[in-house]
């Protein structure tokens, strides 16, 4: 998922460079959607493996 989040972010710089504004804001908004979902998973899951009692 954090692939497909820098993915929509290097889109939105080609285009912003290329002078696409509607196509760069629709790919910053998705890319920051797929970023903070991962970074949910990733503190959900390193919570509930605190919980199980494993060691990192």
């Amino acid at each position: 998922m954090l692939y497909w989040a820098v993915v929509f972010l290097v889109i939105a710089l080609i285009a912003g460079v290329f002078g696409f504004g509607g196509i760069a804001s629709a790919s910053v908004g998705i890319a920051k959607i797929l970023f903070f979902v991962f970074l949910v998973l990733f503190i959900l899951a390193l919570i509930l493996r605190a919980m199980n009692g494993r060691s990192p």
